[in-house]
């Protein structure tokens, strides 16, 4: 029954995949890996329901394919965030050692379907050498491209800290609990396969479910110069140029109220200075010792609690108020003035009533 209701699922979402209008390259990734965690499921249905011996001609196809998937993942982590090598050719050689196992295989593809049923039956006599590699390759791909998706996703989270003034659809703390998750279900090789098997149908829905919800992050970039500007290209960013930036910087966010747009970003805040956004970036960082994030946070804030305190804006809900601000949910409106204040946003109201 698992194994039937994680195919469905898995057939369920790859179409819904395939029909996603314009879709991105972290879409087609996703979609090839639903398939083989499809197929892999498909195989372990074959076992456990006693069919596999009545289509001899598959067997050995199985098992290497758990060894794709921590490269599936690394390949879906790096797309979705930008931080795949620019050469996408080279990223087929993370499948060599799949095809090394494959190539390691073909003796025993030749042989008749007796021969390979009595190896199966026998626990796989005369290849416990390749089922010994085969095992310690999956946890060692496992450590590694968990470990190294883990260690994108952390990367990500700061740049979306220096990049970004909200969080919501491009922190991806989905992705990071399910990555986790990942981890877990790895772990689960060692208990049972049911219970594997079981945490592998979970996975497929909740990857599917919000893999396609997601929305592109990479597009979300403003329309900042590819370049800096003249008087900072060839020495950087001086003492005198980055107190000029910070001034014009603190100028603009107080005369235009740029806090107020929910979607502002470091490539539109420099865009509007006619600076590059790393020294942007850089000017807030030192300056302010807050990211980025943090920065146009403060302005919402302060503004939250001046209007909150203004008898005129009484008939407005504090989500309303918020929103006034420029925070674009609820939850990241509570999320932060919490963090800023330690108070709840109705416990500060209360205090000033």
């Amino acid at each position: 029954m698992i194994f039937i209701a994680g195919i469905s699922i898995a057939v369920l979402i790859e179409f819904l995949l395939i029909s996603k209008k314009e879709k991105a390259e972290e879409d087609i990734i996703l979609a090839v890996w639903i398939f083989s965690i499809a197929v892999l499921l498909f195989f372990a249905y074959l076992f456990f329901a006693g069919e596999a011996f009545n289509y001899p001609f598959l067997l050995g196809v199985e098992r290497p394919l758990p060894l794709m998937q921590g490269v599936f993942l690394y390949w879906y982590v790096g797309s979705l965030t930008g931080q795949l090598p620019e050469s996408r050719k080279l990223l087929v050689l993370h499948f060599l050692p799949t095809l090394l196992l494959y190539l390691y295989l073909i003796p025993f593809f030749l042989l008749s379907p007796q021969e390979k049923i009595a190896i199966y039956r026998s626990g796989g006599a005369g290849y416990e050498t390749f089922e010994a590699i085969r095992i310690a390759a999956i946890e060692l791909s496992g450590i590694v491209y968990i470990g190294w998706s883990i260690f994108l996703l952390a990367r990500h989270h700061r740049s979306v800290l220096d990049r970004f003034s909200y969080q919501d659809k491009v922190d991806l703390l989905w992705l990071r609990i399910l990555t986790w998750g990942l981890g877990v279900i790895w772990l689960l090789i060692l208990v049972s396969d049911e219970v594997l098997y079981a945490g592998v149908t979970i996975f497929v829905f909740l990857i599917g479910f919000f893999g396609i919800r997601q929305e592109r992050i990479v597009s979300r970039v403003g329309t900042t110069p590819k370049e800096p500007r003249e008087k900072y290209s060839k020495s950087g960013l001086s003492k005198e140029a980055a107190e000029e930036l910070y001034e014009s910087l603190i100028r603009l966010m107080e005369k235009e109220g740029l806090h107020r747009q929910n979607d502002l970003s470091i490539d539109d805040l420099a865009a509007k200075l006619d600076v590059h956004s790393n020294y942007l970036s850089q000017v807030i960082n030192d300056r302010e010792k807050k990211n980025f994030y943090d920065f146009v946070n403060q302005y919402r804030i302060a503004e939250f609690k001046k209007l909150a305190s203004d008898p005129k804006k009484r008939n407005l809900t504090l989500l309303a108020l918020a929103f006034e601000c420029g925070f674009n949910s609820k939850s990241s409106f509570n999320r932060y003035f919490k963090k800023a204040t330690g108070q709840t946003p109705s416990e500060y109201f209360a205090t000033i009533k």
